[in-house]
């Protein structure tokens, strides 16, 4: 560090950086189109008469899509700079949601404007977002990234709220292009005003700086990045369906829907803990050991919610576990591909492990519905999803230590 960085802490020097991060997660593909869809679809359903399993599938495609350039979009990331690829991909993302406002009363043309978003929008969420953070931060990182990953925590808040009241009062053609304002003239904005990436003396030189790290090739021989890859995905494959599902899941143990809301408020709040409170513990001993009590209690959550009877208040509880699991996941994929492999290639090893990530979310919701139809109810998958969680936890055990000093290179895709 430079004499006058050294004297300063890692925020006082990038709180901006950190600040116009957070804001460009809370207005990109992240969660936008999950805070969105279920106020839409109900008005499409009224004009068009599409069914809400079609529309549905508009989702899927665009987080399989998404999920498959997510390595793409990293790698440019590293060659081109992080704030460049984000804000385009950004301003892509806002254009492409407004484009839902010219639909036609075919499904194709929904499905076309989905497709477009899995196209251009993947370089607007953590993917490309954590790297920037990631270069300011290296003591505070686990933090760094958990209030990062805020952003997503506030869309839950604001955006749910802002949409149907725009749909109530304006129309929901009109309501897209409302919130297509937010990448476009909040998020878009205020990253180019405030993203940067460390100049000279800048950044913390711990582990040799940004510029150390294997390369994808070398991380995909690497025995660790297996192991991040199952445990993120078989952890994403537990929570993903769970989440969507909660409020059925609710209705079926008797409850109204004012405490399946009550509920979901509860799983929205401890994530946003998860990320805050695991980014805190991570920067202080090692992650694995962490996430091992983390990401088993809500094996316990699930073999409660599988219970015929249980009582509310633990009903909250095992939502509360849940959506802290799922927090402190969120905060685990950057920090983990960023200690184990470096920051040279940062972008397409982070975006080959968020790979699954997004493929197990866009999965698990189908997987928990077809065993809904076929059973009656969540108990069967609940158990699996329990047996998942453990099964995610362990794994970390294996990674071993964080290397001390990752090879260094020039600044090149793999």
């Amino acid at each position: 560090m430079g004499a006058e960085q050294g004297r300063r802490s890692e925020f006082a020097a990038g709180w901006s950086v950190l600040l116009g991060c957070m804001v460009g997660v809370a207005t990109g593909a992240s969660p936008i189109p999950y805070n969105t869809i279920g106020f839409f679809m109900p008005e499409l359903a009224r004009e068009h008469g599409w069914s809400f399993g079609g529309m549905s599938l508009g989702i899927t495609i665009f987080g399989l899509i998404a999920a498959l350039l997510a390595p793409l979009f990293g790698g440019w990331a590293d060659r081109y700079g992080a704030k460049r690829v984000a804000l385009l991909s950004l301003g892509l993302f806002g254009l492409s949601f407004a484009a839902f406002a010219l639909i036609g009363a075919s499904i194709w043309s929904y499905y076309a404007v989905w497709v477009l978003i899995g196209l251009v929008g993947i370089g607007s969420t953590p993917v490309t977002f954590s790297r920037l953070v990631n270069l300011w931060f290296f003591r505070n990182r686990g933090l760094a990234l958990g209030i990062m990953l805020i952003g997503t925590s506030i869309a839950a808040v604001i955006i749910p709220p802002l949409v149907a009241w725009a749909i109530s009062t304006q129309g929901w053609r009109m309501a897209h292009l409302i919130i297509a304002g937010l990448p476009l003239l909040v998020g878009l904005p205020l990253g180019l005003l405030l993203l940067r990436e460390p100049g000279a003396g800048e950044g913390p030189e711990v582990l040799g700086g940004p510029q150390t790290g294997v390369t994808l090739a070398e991380a995909l021989r690497d025995r660790r990045f297996w192991l991040i890859f199952a445990s993120i995905f078989l952890v994403a494959l537990a929570y993903g369906g769970a989440h969507i599902h909660m409020p059925e899941i609710v209705k079926l143990h008797g409850f109204s829907p004012a405490r399946a809301a009550n509920v979901m408020q509860v799983l929205g709040l401890s994530i946003l803990a998860g990320r805050i409170v695991t980014g805190f513990l991570i920067d202080r001993f090692w992650a694995p050991a962490v996430c091992l009590p983390i990401l088993s209690m809500p094996a316990l959550a699930a073999i409660y919610l599988a219970k015929p009877d249980p009582a509310f208040a633990l009903v909250l509880g095992a939502a509360f576990l849940l959506g802290f699991a799922a927090g402190a996941e969120s905060d685990l994929i950057a920090y983990l591909a960023s200690r184990y492999f470096g920051l040279t290639h940062y972008g397409r090893i982070y975006g080959s492990l968020y790979m699954a990530f997004a493929i197990a979310s866009a999965i698990s919701p189908a997987i928990y519905g077809r065993v809904r139809d076929l059973s009656g109810g969540y108990g069967p998958m609940l158990v699996v999803a329990a047996l998942l969680f453990v099964l995610g936890a362990l794994l970390l055990l294996l990674l071993g230590r964080y290397p001390e000093r990752p090879r260094a290179e020039a600044l090149q895709p793999a």
